[in-house]
C-alpha cells in the first residue's frame, strides 16, 4: 500500500493525505517511475471514490470501489517486488562479503547417522560393502547407534576381497585391521588411515573426461565409507579427513596430475609429522615440568602421549612411582604396565573398582583423550570420567594430554547422543577363566542386553589443565584454540 492511502474493509472509506513537499521529494528519490505512476493512479481513484460516496450513488460507488481495490493491490505488488529485489541484492552482498562465522559453519561436519532412522539405514545398507547382522537384544537407549553382531563381519569382508574393484588394497588392509582390533588408539588409527590414503593417491590416475579434484574427492569418500563400515571413525580421524579434502579442493588447476599427487602426499606427510609426531614431543616437554621427585602419578588405560611423558621423565632421572588403573574388557593397562616395568619404572597395577582406595596417595593424574570438545568436555576411553571425578573429590589435579588436532568444535553434554558400541560378547567372557561361562548363551535371553560403551564424556569441572602442543591451558580456553585453529584453515 503506498504511503498516504488507507483503505478500510468495512466500506468504501478512503483517506487521502496531502504530503508536504519535502516528503514528496524524498519519496521521489526512493521510488521508481513506474511506482510513482501507480501512486498517482491510486490517488485519482481514491478521489473518485470519495466523490461517489458523497453523491451516494450505489452503482457508481461499487464500480469505484472495485477500481480502488484493484489499484492499491497493484501498488502493493510493486512494492513487494521492490522489497524482494532489495532482499536479493542484500543476500548477494552477503554472499560476497561473508563473515568468517559463516565460513566456519561450512567446515562443520555433518552429524553422524542416526541408526533408528529406518529409511536412512536401508539406504546405507544398499550402499554398504559389509552386510552386518543386527543383534537380537538391542539396547533401547542406544538404538541410534549401530549394534551389529561382530563375529560374522571379518570373515564376510575377507571373502569379498576380489569383489571390491574400486577399493585400494592399502585402504582394505587398514579396514581389516580396524575390524580385527589390530590397530587401536586415536593417533595410531589416524596415522594408518592417512598412510593408506597416501598409497591410494600415489596409485591414482584420473579417468578420461573427469577432473582430478572431483573424482579424487569422490574416491576418497568411498574409502571413508568403507572404513566407517569396519569401525566408526574417531573425531581425530574426521578432522584429518576434512583437512585432506580441503587440500584437494584447493589444488590449482594449472598443476599437472603428477604435481598434484606429489603435493597431496607432501601435505599428508607434513600433517603426520607436525600435528601428531612433533605435537607429542611438545606435549612431553610441557608435561614433564609438572613431575617432581617423590610424586605418585596415576594413569588410566593406555595413552601413547602419557607413556612418552613417563618414560621421558624417567630418562631425566626423576624419582616417582606410577599407578596404572585398568578396566575390562580390553585391559589395555596391562600392556602399558609391561612396557613401563621393562624400562625400569616403579609401578602399581589396580582395577578401576579400587581407584578410590588408592587415590589418597596419588599426587597427580595424567590422562589421555580421544578428543576435547568446544565446551572443555574430555571425550575419552570409558572410565576416564570416573577416575577424574574421584581425583576431584580427593583434590588431586587432573592433567589431560591431547594434541590440538583432536579438538572438536561441537559440544556434547553426555555419552549417549554420540558414542561407539563395542562387541557385547567381550564383556560376557573373562580372559584366562574359561570355567566362567554363565553368559555364553546370553543372546537367547530376551530380557538381557549387554552394553559395551567405548567412550565417555568428562565435564570440564573435573579437569585441572589440558596439555596441548599450544601449551598448558585450562578447559575454558579450548574454544579460543579451536577458533585460532580454524583461522589457520585446517592446520597448515
Amino acid at each position: 500500500m503506498p504511503p498516504g492511502i488507507s483503505v478500510k474493509s468495512g466500506g468504501a472509506s478512503i483517506e487521502v493525505q496531502n504530503e508536504q513537499p519535502a516528503s514528496s521529494r524524498s519519496l521521489k528519490e526512493k521510488t521508481s517511475k513506474a511506482e510513482r505512476r501507480a501512486l498517482q493512479e491510486a490517488q485519482r481513484a481514491a478521489k473518485a471514490a470519495a466523490k461517489a460516496e458523497v453523491s451516494k450513488a450505489p452503482i457508481a460507488a461499487s464500480g469505484v470501489a472495485t477500481s480502488v481495490n484493484a489499484k492499491p493491490a497493484k501498488v502493493s505488488k510493486l512494492s513487494s517486488q521492490k522489497k524482494d529485489s532489495a532482499s536479493v541484492t542484500a543476500s548477494e552482498k552477503k554472499g560476497v562479503d561473508r563473515p568468517p562465522e559463516k565460513d566456519r559453519k561450512k567446515d562443520v561436519p555433518h552429524p553422524r547417522m542416526q541408526f533408528d532412522d529406518k529409511s536412512r539405514v536401508e539406504k546405507a545398507k544398499r550402499r554398504a560393502v559389509v552386510r552386518p547382522i543386527e543383534v537380537r537384544n538391542r539396547v533401547e537407549l542406544f538404538r541410534h547407534l549401530p549394534q551389529y553382531e561382530r563375529g560374522t563381519l571379518l570373515p564376510d569382508l575377507e571373502s569379498k576381497f576380489f569383489l571390491l574393484d574400486p577399493m585400494h588394497p592399502a585402504v582394505y588392509k587398514v579396514g581389516l585391521q580396524y575390524l580385527a582390533g589390530d590397530v587401536s588408539g586415536g593417533n595410531a588409527r589416524c596415522i594408518a588411515m592417512l598412510q593408506a590414503f597416501q598409497e591410494a593417491i600415489k596409485d591414482y590416475s584420473t579417468p578420461p573426461e573427469k577432473t582430478l579434484v572431483r573424482d579424487l574427492t569422490a574416491r576418497l569418500s568411498s574409502y571413508v565409507s568403507f572404513l566407517i563400515e569396519c569401525r566408526p571413525l574417531s573425531i581425530s580421524m574426521g578432522n584429518a579427513i576434512r583437512f585432506l579434502k580441503s587440500r584437494i579442493a584447493k589444488l590449482p588447476l594449472s598443476l599437472s596430475e603428477s604435481e598434484a599427487k606429489a603435493s597431496l602426499q607432501s601435505d599428508i606427510n607434513r600433517f603426520i609429522n607436525e600435528k601428531i609426531v612433533l605435537a607429542d614431543k611438545v606435549i612431553v616437554r610441557h608435561a614433564v615440568t609438572k613431575i617432581r621427585d617423590g610424586d605418585v602419578l596415576l594413569t588410566y588405560g593406555s595413552s601413547s602421549a602419557v607413556e612418552m611423558i613417563l618414560l621421558y621423565a624417567h630418562e631425566l632421572g626423576k624419582q616417582f612411582r606410577v599407578v596404572v588403573v585398568d578396566s575390562r574388557p580390553k585391559l589395555e593397562g596391562q600392556l602399558l604396565l609391561r612396557r613401563l616395568v621393562g624400562k625400569g619404572l616403579s609401578c602399581t597395577y589396580t582395577h578401576i573398582n579400587a581407584v578410590s582406595y588408592i587415590m589418597h596417595e596419588v599426587t597427580r593424574v595424567f590422562l589421555g583423550a580421544s578428543s576435547v570438545l568446544s565446551n572443555g568436555t574430555v571425550y575419552s576411553r570409558v572410565g576416564t570420567a570416573c577416575v577424574s571425578m574421584v581425583a576431584h573429590a580427593f583434590r588431586v589435579p587432573v592433567l589431560v594430554c591431547c594434541e590440538a588436532y583432536k579438538f572438536y568444535e561441537r559440544v556434547q553434554l553426555d555419552s549417549i547422543c554420540s558414542n561407539e558400541l563395542g562387541d557385547p560378547d567381550a564383556i560376557s567372557k573373562v580372559p584366562g577363566r574359561e570355567e566362567i561361562n554363565y553368559l555364553d548363551d546370553w543372546a537367547k535371553s530376551e530380557n538381557l542386553q549387554l552394553l559395551n560403551l567405548i567412550y565417555d564424556a568428562t565435564p570440564s569441572d573435573y579437569v585441572s589443565m589440558i596439555i596441548t602442543d599450544y601449551g598448558m591451558v585450562p578447559p575454558t580456553s579450548v574454544p579460543v584454540i579451536v577458533r585460532e585453529y580454524r583461522r589457520e584453515h585446517l592446520w597448515i
